[in-house]
């Protein structure tokens, strides 16, 4: 797969621009995306806003254990081991592939915004997905790092649906209430995310 989706690239140079920007692009929109589910979800109460607020920890969580298998595993990156040309530059040989980051990150926003706003999880969804292709049409990733990045990412962004309650304690009550909703913590199950 990786050599049919990297033979695809040199056919289409057209959408190197389009697909390098996309790549780190779609990270700052998912940040936008996790903003939105945030503001959104302070309206409906403080047990959903403490779960929004879910998915920045579990994006910087991923980010770092994402790093951490890196090291552990030392997969080096397609362009060191098929010797192929690839659109992204070939990173340095201690920058190892599996799994990754770009994924990884990309799939705990994905989960954590999905845990809080169904809507606009789908499209950080979307948007995730396109991350992982994007990742193995420039050359940096072979397509298991992306799928393993995928569930790494998927399992921290996950772990929110109990660690929101450590953040409902924890967090100034302005991040959690708007003006129609008191500070206290609803403990009713229809308002549990």
């Amino acid at each position: 797969m990786t050599g049919a989706l990297l033979g695809f690239a040199e056919r289409t140079p057209w959408l190197h621009t389009i697909v390098s920007a996309y790549t780190n692009g779609a990270l700052f929109l998912l940040a936008i995306v996790m903003v939105v589910a945030w503001w959104r979800a302070r309206r409906r109460s403080p047990v959903v806003a403490a779960t929004a607020l879910w998915a920045p920890v579990a994006v910087l969580l991923a980010y770092g254990v994402s790093n951490l298998v890196k090291v552990l595993v030392r997969e080096p990156r397609p362009c060191q081991v098929l010797h192929v040309v690839t659109v992204a530059p070939c990173d340095y040989v201690t920058d190892y592939a599996l799994p990754s980051n770009h994924a990884t990150v990309a799939a705990a926003a994905a989960v954590g915004i999905l845990l809080t706003d169904r809507a606009q999880g789908l499209t950080a969804t979307a948007l995730t997905l396109l991350v992982g292709v994007s990742r193995v049409y420039l050359g940096a990733h072979y397509p298991h790092d992306v799928l393993i990045g995928f569930l790494v990412g998927a399992a921290i962004g996950a772990t929110g649906l109990w660690a929101h309650r450590l953040l409902v304690d924890r967090v100034p009550p302005v991040l959690i209430t708007t003006r129609s909703h008191p500070a206290s913590v609803p403990s009713t199950p229809r308002e549990r995310p």
